[in-house]
């Protein structure tokens, strides 16, 4: 587990630093009941994390955020708790739009937007306008997200474009493929960290995270402060990233 390791470091040189890191955010509801909470005022509790490592990934220089804020299964959980998140994610977006983007942050959103309330996808939309000039980094929120929709997705919109013979079957590969995924235009995930103990993906980026590094933590999201994400980082730092292929004496890291 990542909290095994030793102590995190700060002073980390840039090349050091992953261009985008993704998070499953795991463990509100955990969090919730070990303190004899409704699961409700762990994901209150949890929004205040997002804030705290927004910014400090922001700062750090992390160019790509990536956030797991809602998956195409939470649609089965208890619809008063459901009720909670969409009325909590419309809150937060409407307060927090306009300072992220005074900040530099853009907000893109990435899912399917079929099934999502209007007045969610109202707010959604709203966020993204407001943000839609900010340049320092890039915040994706994965809203009504799931990998393998993704990638249906995508394999229909090539299809979809085979048919129209604006591309041929034989010209396919791995770069047209991420060019119709909801990343399209952005590096893959450098560095994946879930809290909460579990360590599984959950059809979170499958396409995208196949050679991130991962990096599980005991921790619940709520726990999961500004130190344990530069820990996470300074033990990304510490890695060796070979892409399948072996380490060669005297080059440096692929970059």
């Amino acid at each position: 587990m990542g909290d095994e390791y030793p102590p995190f470091y700060l002073n980390m040189d840039k090349d050091q630093l992953p261009r985008h890191v993704a998070i499953i955010m795991d463990g509100n509801g955990r969090w919730a009941k070990a303190r004899g909470l409704v699961r409700t005022q762990g994901h209150l509790e949890g929004v205040k994390r997002v804030e705290e490592i927004i910014r400090a990934a922001r700062d750090i220089g992390i160019k790509y955020l990536t956030i797991y804020a809602f998956s195409t299964e939470n649609w089965s959980r208890p619809q008063d708790e459901v009720s909670m998140i969409m009325r909590t994610f419309i809150m937060v977006l409407g307060q927090k739009a306009k300072e992220l983007a005074q900040k530099g942050v853009r907000i893109n959103f990435i899912g399917r937007r079929q099934g999502v309330p209007q007045e969610v996808l109202k707010a959604m939309d709203d966020a993204g306008r407001v943000t839609m000039g900010a340049a320092t980094m890039v915040l994706n929120i994965a809203f009504n997200y799931g990998a393998r929709c993704e990638i249906v997705d995508a394999v229909k919109s090539i299809a979809h474009e085979v048919n129209e013979g604006t591309i041929k079957a034989g010209d396919i590969d791995e770069d047209v493929i991420s060019s119709h995924l909801y990343t399209k235009g952005q590096p893959d995930p450098d560095l994946l960290i879930r809290t909460s103990g579990e360590e599984r993906i959950s059809n979170f980026l499958l396409w995208q995270l196949s050679y991130a590094e991962l990096y599980f933590t005991d921790k619940c999201w709520p726990e999961f402060t500004e130190e344990q994400f530069l820990k996470a980082l300074a033990i990304y730092a510490q890695r060796e990233r070979r892409w399948g292929g072996v380490k060669i004496e005297g080059l440096g890291p692929r970059v």
